[in-house]
């Protein structure tokens, strides 16, 4: 009884094969067949190739939500070259609140040689040729974020060259805490100093002759520092034609979270505006010498994050490649059969047809004999 049972279940099981085989003195091989074959495999193994940089690739995917924190402060990373001496300059942030962040808190004033040494050159047109490339090619953003931490610094490196030409600039570089509201970061002639209705700058002891508002953004940036991201200010230089000459930067500020699999950091991201004029009052272009970049805060984050293709969607995409393929190229193998036997062969219908001739109004077949007809009239 066990063994019957058994024997029922298998042959049920049997029943239920979805892949019968055929027995192989039924399966007949051909040139075409063959070829198609070697065709189909070639296909799946680039394919598949493919499909695998594909699932060794990643991707960054960006997400939106409303900004809801409004009670931390905001970084400023700043380092600023000025063609001017340091004891004619000072910076400061003032923002909507009136709240002024005075330059001593943690920017540091370094006399310097204005002009680049010829590597710091070659540094600063490398950084200028990724700006013009990131204008163009937005996709490289993701590149540089999934490189974070990776790359090669972005700091401007040390002169090679011990020259002994006196300072005649200085370089304003360190941070800044302010709060998250828009706000103006500016260097101007003079030292800032408090005021009960805002803040001033003691300009007057400064020689009109000796302003000069030539400078070098070598790193602007807002939140945390992450090392190899590229600013869209870094590497930027602005030659002054006058004396009295004020640049202007309008900058926007998104808060961004980076997370990636080398690094996680709640950095910002912004977009700039500049514009840059000469202050003649006598002709109507009125305003302050001096560098202004003001900033605002968006209202959205953004949440970048390094996404990776999962194993078993890997699979999944292998399978159908591979099915795919198989079904294709054997529907067109047998389309391409079918039309040949068609054009090269006419199926030889033709040859076998009766013939009916007509004679003195009589109908004659003539069929051709066969041995049955030949063994039927014996």
């Amino acid at each position: 009884m066990r063994r019957l049972s058994r024997k029922k279940t298998l042959n049920l099981v049997k029943e239920l094969d979805a892949f019968p085989k055929v027995p192989v003195s039924y399966v007949e091989t051909s040139a075409s067949g063959g070829t198609v074959s070697l065709i189909a495999f070639t296909t799946m193994a680039l394919l598949t190739i493919m499909e695998f940089s594909v699932y060794r690739d990643t991707w960054m995917k960006y997400e939106y939500e409303v900004d809801k924190d409004f009670s931390s402060k905001l970084r400023i990373n700043i380092n600023i070259t000025v063609a001017m001496k340091c004891q004619y300059v000072g910076a400061d942030v003032l923002d909507l609140a009136e709240t002024m962040v005075a330059a001593a808190d943690g920017l540091v004033y370094e006399p310097v040689i204005f002009d680049l040494s010829p590597q710091q050159r070659e540094w600063q047109r490398m950084l200028q040729t990724i700006q013009s490339r990131l204008q163009e090619e937005h996709s490289l953003q993701d590149v540089i974020f999934k490189s974070a931490f990776k790359s090669a610094s972005t700091a401007l490196p040390p002169r090679e060259d011990n020259s002994l030409q006196p300072p005649d600039a200085c370089r304003i570089h360190g941070h800044l805490y302010v709060n998250k509201v828009a706000g103006n970061f500016h260097i101007t002639v003079g030292k800032a100093i408090p005021h009960p209705r805002g803040h001033a700058h003691l300009a007057a002891l400064v020689s009109h002759d000796s302003y000069n508002f030539s400078h070098r953004i070598d790193h602007l940036s807002f939140g945390e520092l992450v090392p190899g991201i590229i600013n869209p200010l870094d590497g930027t230089e602005k030659i002054a034609n006058d004396h009295n000459q004020m640049f202007q930067y309008f900058i926007t500020v998104v808060p961004t979270k980076l997370n990636t699999y080398k690094i996680s950091a709640d950095t910002h991201q912004f977009s700039v505006t500049e514009r840059e004029r000469a202050i003649n009052h006598a002709a109507g272009s009125h305003g302050v010498s001096g560098i202004f970049m003001k900033y605002d805060l968006s209202s959205l984050m953004v949440t970048v994050t390094e996404e990776h293709m999962p194993f078993w969607q890997f699979l999944v995409r292998l399978c159908g490649i591979i099915g795919g393929i198989f079904s294709t190229t054997g529907m067109l193998h047998g389309i391409g059969k079918f039309l040949v036997d068609i054009i090269c062969c006419r199926f030889r219908l033709g040859a076998y047809k009766p013939v009916t001739s007509v004679q003195d109004g009589h109908t004659n077949n003539h069929l051709p004999l066969t041995k049955n007809s030949i063994h039927s009239t014996s």
